[in-house]
């Protein structure tokens, strides 16, 4: 193995993704991430498939690489006294203790539910042995259980107190515009100091394009992206890749208390005149959504004592001694 190897991250390989497709070179994305760019050329040619490179494609490769080398006790003979369990209904946990108390060579129960949906990947039915099927069972207690509900998330509670004085440059609101008819989305984004916007239209409001959007469009300022805050709704179930590969902190407003979004309502409303209710998203070009962010960062605005969006964020970038942004080029949309 070279000097040079490095094992990657998730978010690393998203990181990988978004660049890639951007047309960044293999030394320029090897640089962005700190590793060696022979670490990036490695991992290109290993793990992309027939459309290019997908970083969720490359992750599941790289797991089941892993899980080939390492899980070495699953012999033929294993695997087999394994789905004869199985078939009598006993669970993977039940496997794995029964194993252990007899002696046998021990098996994890994680072992065996991930031979289970090896198997099931091939067109197996061993899942169907399975007591819920292989369908995670949330508790009614559990703060996951419930639909609407985030894996993992931070509650507002938790967001730095100087997040409320819209003061500094890089704390974010995240919400949706949905057009008529579930017609497609547009993805808000919007600093609490500046009130600089950004629009993106999506034709559906999955959380892995709207969390990849984010990132795509938060990624030539990310150095001025330091907290982002969205409501519960299950398109912003990436938060923590959003968070890991922009390198800021996520959190969640409280469930029906739009007001701790107050700014990013607000901007939805004044988008509202260029993107009515009526209108059906599916028409619109991305030159019209960028035609309203546009538009809204360039109107002086009260709250800035008159200054535009774009001022405010320039001057709050110059104050933080990092190179100010040129809006025109690099600002994505």
């Amino acid at each position: 193995m070279s000097k040079d190897y490095h094992h990657l991250t998730y978010a690393q390989r998203c990181q990988i993704s978004i660049l890639k497709d951007r047309g960044d070179s293999f030394r320029s994305i090897a640089k962005a991430l700190n590793i060696h760019h022979t670490t990036v050329s490695r991992e290109y040619k290993r793990n992309a498939g027939q459309r290019g490179y997908r970083h969720k494609q490359a992750q599941e490769k790289a797991t089941d690489r892993k899980a080939i080398s390492q899980n070495k006790k699953m012999t033929l003979e294993r695997i087999e006294i394994i789905e004869d369990k199985l078939k009598m209904q006993w669970s993977p946990v039940q496997i794995s203790g029964w194993l252990k108390r007899k002696k046998l060579e021990h098996v994890s129960h994680e072992s065996i539910y991930k031979h289970v949906w090896a198997d099931k990947k091939k067109g197996g039915s061993l899942y169907k042995e399975l007591r819920h099927r292989g369908k995670k069972y949330n508790k009614r207690s559990k703060k996951t259980a419930g639909r609407g509900c985030i894996p993992n998330r931070v509650d507002i509670d938790k967001r730095p107190l100087i997040v409320e004085e819209k003061t500094r440059l890089g704390d974010w609101e995240l919400d949706l515009i949905v057009g008529a008819g579930q017609s497609g989305v547009i993805v808000s984004i919007v600093d609490r100091a500046s009130k600089l916007a950004i629009l993106i239209k999506l034709p559906r409001k999955t959380s892995e394009e709207v969390g990849r959007a984010v990132i795509r469009a938060l990624w030539p300022i990310h150095e001025f992206v330091l907290t982002l805050t969205a409501d519960n709704g299950k398109e912003f179930a990436c938060h923590e890749l959003i968070s890991a590969v922009l390198g800021a902190d996520f959190y969640f407003a409280k469930p029906y208390h739009s007001w701790e979004r107050g700014l990013n309502e607000h901007t939805n409303g004044l988008a509202r005149q260029y993107f009515p209710k009526k209108k059906r998203f599916d028409e619109l070009s991305v030159e019209d959504v960028e035609k309203g962010e546009s538009l809204l960062n360039s109107r002086p605005r009260k709250v800035l004592f008159f200054e535009t969006p774009v001022e405010a964020f320039q001057r709050l970038a110059a104050l933080t001694k990092l190179q100010p942004v040129t809006f025109e080029n690099q600002l994505p949309s």
